[in-house]
């Protein structure tokens, strides 16, 4: 695949020349919903960076395996699931971490862990029932 040189925004023609397709080939996969180009105030397409990595992805998928633009679509849709999973579970790691450092912390001091609060009582004596030495 060719490789970019700079960060920024690409035009359609520069992009069809750069990775050797047609810029109807482009025009199609945006159609298709593959790739979401800016557009200029003029209503030009402007290709990023993230977006030339996904054409990248793109076109080595209709290459190299020969994947329809149907079978991209349905990859594309898969992967980003997986990434939102990723990150879904990375969140649910991070908060089982908290916890167990909270709960740690907490067993330190078992007053501060217990679910219904210690209190450190004296026993209280009956002064009727105790034994008086004055009768």
């Amino acid at each position: 695949m060719t490789k970019r040189k700079s960060k920024g925004a690409y035009m359609i023609s520069a992009v069809a020349e750069m990775y050797e397709i047609h810029p109807q080939t482009l025009r199609l996969y945006e159609r298709e919903g593959l790739l979401k180009p800016s557009r200029t105030e003029g209503n030009t397409r402007l290709y990023t960076d993230e977006d030339l990595q996904r054409l990248e992805f793109i076109l080595s998928l209709a290459r190299d395996l020969g994947v329809n633009i149907s079978g991209i679509a349905i990859i594309l849709q898969m992967r980003e699931r997986m990434e939102e999973m990723q990150h879904q579970i990375q969140d649910f790691v991070h908060s089982i971490q908290h916890e167990v450092l909270a709960r740690a912390s907490a067993a330190a001091d078992p007053s501060k862990g217990a679910i219904v609060p210690l209190r450190r009582t004296l026993p209280v004596v009956d002064s009727s029932k105790r034994k008086d030495s004055s009768r």
